[in-house]
């Protein structure tokens, strides 16, 4: 079967197949830039792992970027586009990723971070002439035009969530993720399938291209499915754009409700939403009333997906489902089953809460590149996984989130880890301890708090701490505010329970954000 994009050049050459606030370019206009950039890659002497790294803000290139790696059979990294130099280098290092692509927000660190990882190659779009950096557009010109072979095996994305210990680990996109085929041609035909039968109507890009839910725009529009990406979100703007392109789909997080129905009433009813059919949400916790609010809105589209980055989704609930049992996370989805353990290790009956896994029928459970330790730490039986979340199961298989076990936090539905906060934070010359924990925010769900313990005489002001945190840290895992204390409360072993750091802030005994 063709490819999706050179069928659509044949039959709906004028029609809009990728947009951004920069450049629209219809399927005839994608078609060749697709097999130019293709054909790059497949000219590029990679190593076995054939891995590129894109670290960009959200723009049509981003999108081709990772569309090209699929179809060339490459192995694409996503980066946050926040990173610092030293962030971005351990990524790129540990990856093994030999090409990395920027825009002109990025060009700067990412050149600073390739060429500590040792990264020869850096192609950048819309980038003025800079010393190392081949602009997108000569990276394309140097390549054929012509279509490129398709019999080379797929390739998973390799995702970077924040580490438990300090540092990154990297998954691979599990098969549940990305249709699994022998070949690129075999790949593109699943995507086209999926396409085909899955909702109507264009899609939206709304969070950063980064992100695991974003992503799938991606695979969509490798499926001939229309694209709008927005460079970043405005409620207003998607409003906008769901009336102008008649958008039929997107990937959301509970913050982007919020901030659309902080909308006044005059400017959301300027804007025609009645073309949505199915809207994705993912990430954090949605609190009750925005769902509720949101269904009012948007009719009964939002399909809530629950799951990690490792894993994929484990279980769904549409909004019907979700009115008649609110705040579950639906029933588990092939191919995992529920298993609820409590701390003695037992297994746990109906509307008992313990720690929550799941079995992968198919025994692959989750893996971490090139980290045997945590891919073990995270099962309790080969195939049986946690994703460190506290729940209960129903009388009908709904699961319901109480609270979490691992120390992660999930502000705006990015997930930060404390451990690499504290580390940066420890080296501070003024402070003996620290802890970082997740306090409630309303429109983000949760935000960074440091609870410090100073060094006998020291007394560093706030703004202090913050800087010397952004110096080393990605802005968006600094604390928003620090708490100075006498102690963390380690015990013996030197653990710190930050269940309990944690309650005092929160209104109720679930310490998570929804």
């Amino acid at each position: 079967m063709s490819l999706a994009a050179a069928e659509r050049a044949r039959t709906t050459a004028d029609a809009m197949a990728v947009v951004d606030d920069r450049q629209e370019l219809s399927w005839a206009a994608l078609d060749p830039i697709l097999n130019r950039g293709t054909n790059a890659l497949l000219a590029f002497p990679f190593a076995p792992t054939r891995r590129i790294a894109v670290f960009a803000h959200n723009a049509v290139e981003t999108l081709l970027a990772y569309l090209c790696g699929l179809h060339a059979g490459v192995s694409s990294v996503p980066a946050n586009f926040h990173l610092t130099p030293p962030e971005l280098a351990y990524i790129l290092t540990d990856s093994d990723a030999e090409i990395l692509f920027v825009g002109p927000e990025t060009a700067a660190v990412g050149l600073a971070a390739a060429k500590e990882a040792g990264v020869a190659r850096v192609v950048g779009w819309r980038c003025p002439p800079t010393e190392g950096l081949q602009s997108w557009d000569d990276w394309l010109a140097s390549a054929s035009a012509d279509e490129p072979p398709t019999d080379m095996p797929p390739r998973p994305y390799l995702h970077y969530t924040s580490g438990t210990t300090g540092r990154p680990k990297g998954t691979e996109t599990p098969p549940n993720m990305l249709p699994q085929a022998d070949d690129v041609a075999g790949l593109f035909a699943a995507l086209r399938q999926a396409v085909e039968e899955g909702a109507s109507g264009a899609g939206v890009v709304v969070g950063p291209l980064y992100h695991t839910g974003p992503l799938g725009a991606a695979r969509q529009l490798g499926g001939g499915k229309p694209q709008v990406v927005l460079s970043r979100f405005d409620a207003e703007a998607l409003l906008a754009a769901i009336d102008r392109w008649k958008i039929g789909t997107s990937v959301m997080v509970p913050t982007h409700f919020q901030r659309l129905l902080a909308l006044p009433e005059e400017v959301r009813g300027r804007y025609d939403v009645s073309s949505l059919t199915m809207i994705a949400h993912t990430g954090a916790a949605c609190p009750p009333e925005v769902k509720r609010a949101m269904i009012a809105w948007f009719g009964p589209v939002l399909s809530e997906a629950y799951g990690g980055t490792e894993s994929g989704t484990t279980n769904l609930i549409t909004s019907e489902e979700w009115l008649a049992k609110p705040g579950s996370v639906g029933k588990a989805v092939p191919p995992f089953e529920v298993v609820v353990i409590a701390e003695d290790g037992t297994r746990l009956g109906i509307g008992e809460a313990g720690q929550l896994y799941f079995r992968d029928t198919n025994g692959r459970g989750v893996i971490y590149h090139k980290d045997p330790e945590k891919t073990a730490s995270v099962h309790i039986e080969p195939g049986v996984f946690t994703l460190g979340d506290v729940g209960y199961v129903d009388a009908d298989g709904y699961v319901f989130i109480t609270d979490r076990v691992s120390d992660m936090i999930v502000s705006g539905g990015v997930n930060i880890y404390p451990a690499e906060i504290e580390q940066v934070l420890i080296e501070h010359p003024d402070i003996e301890d620290v802890a970082v924990i997740g306090v409630p925010n309303k429109d983000m769900g949760e935000e960074v708090k440091a609870l410090v313990v100073l060094r006998n005489g020291h007394q560093p002001a706030a703004a202090d701490l913050a800087g010397f945190c952004r110096e080393r840290l990605a802005g968006y895992k600094c604390p928003r505010t620090y708490d100075f204390v006498p102690d963390v409360g380690r015990n013996a072993m030197g653990k710190v329970n930050k269940r309990q750091l944690r309650k005092p802030y929160w209104p109720s005994d679930r310490t998570i954000g929804g």
